[in-house]
């Protein structure tokens, strides 16, 4: 399952069932878990750790040093967990000591072509990222969101759970989860409805994060007030209160 113009370091481990395609090349201090699929021409570079049953496509470069001048070549890595679907020229860099020191990312998320993820960000569950979609440093990407295509998203933004965000958006402040985004820049303009009745989200926790969305972000409600008004619903919805907290604790500010 090695093809046998692979390089592997010997210090590199690899699970049960792990097939490297031709060419491709496993650094030092890589991990790779169990039935993980690496096709030609991949270089994977550590420290890197990838979960069990990833498949990786040609040409990415996986656990790569980050693109920051201020790094030395310290010892940061890169953690993937299972499931993951990388494909063609997609870019995932380790972290930096100036931030957590390791790039983290989730279980089953997509990773389309030419697609980046930067130092020292956080992605992560069931993510979708469309072609060409591009995290700087320091970026946060909650469970079930999508990127649109061609979206570039600043240092230091965190995109909420289960948000949308559409083709070319350019994100430079938080988007909140359950809402859908778009445009240059880019304002998260309503709760991205459809795609939460198509995730199981019944019509009435819907309409609360709609109320909330609304009283927080597109009124000239006080924030005290509003968020008096929409206490029983914090206490009905987990969801609720975790889209209010997300709002409160903003600290680049909500794109809007």
């Amino acid at each position: 399952m090695i093809h046998p113009s692979a390089i592997i370091d010997p210090s590199a481990r690899l699970g049960e069932r792990v097939s490297v395609g031709a060419y491709s090349v496993i650094g030092a201090d890589v991990v790779i878990g169990d039935d993980c699929w690496i096709g030609p021409h991949v270089v994977i570079s550590g420290p890197t750790t990838l979960g069990k049953n990833n498949k990786i496509f040609q040409f990415a470069s996986i656990g790569e040093a980050p693109q920051d001048k201020k790094y030395a070549g310290e010892a940061t890595t890169l953690i993937v967990g299972d499931g993951n679907t990388i494909r063609e020229f997609v870019t995932l860099n380790r972290g930096t000591i100036d931030g957590n020191g390791e790039t983290r990312i989730g279980k089953e998320n997509l990773f389309m072509a030419y697609s980046h993820v930067a130092h020292d960000c956080v992605v992560g569950d069931h993510t979708i990222f469309a072609n060409a979609a591009s995290l700087a440093g320091h970026v946060e990407v909650g469970d079930f969101t999508s990127l649109g295509g061609f979206t570039s998203v600043h240092q230091f933004t965190q995109i909420g759970t289960q948000a949308f965000c559409g083709l070319g958006s350019v994100i430079t402040q938080d988007i909140p989860p359950y809402s859908i985004a778009a445009g240059n820049r880019a304002k998260a303009f309503g709760i991205n409805k459809e795609g939460l009745k198509r995730k199981g989200f019944s019509a009435e926790l819907i309409r609360a994060l709609h109320k909330s969305f609304r009283l927080l972000l597109k009124s000239k409600t006080p924030r005290d007030q509003a968020l008096a008004e929409l206490q029983p619903l914090i206490d009905q919805f987990p969801e609720v209160e975790l889209f209010t907290r997300f709002v409160i604790d903003s600290k680049r500010g909500i794109a809007r």
